[in-house]
């Protein structure tokens, strides 16, 4: 039987919003911002000179390939 993390937007935001708190906590990124509208929510994670803002999926992906990155190296 399969074990889902999320299912529908919202636990995907939850669980991008986690991944997140993870990235920092490991010094891979120093900080990073949510920003909660009506009917969806964006993720602002700075970069070099300028913050990029991403969608639940976007900001996903990458904060989980930067933080599966790191643990693999430990």
């Amino acid at each position: 039987m399969s074990h889902y993390l999320f299912h529908d937007e919202v636990t995907l935001a939850e669980k991008t919003e986690e991944l997140g708190r993870k990235a920092v906590e490991l010094k891979l990124i120093p900080s990073f911002v949510v920003r909660y509208y009506p009917d969806s929510w964006e993720f602002c994670i700075p970069d070099d000179n300028s913050s990029t803002c991403l969608t639940p999926p976007e900001a996903y992906m990458k904060l989980k390939k930067l933080v599966d990155g790191s643990l693999s190296k430990v």
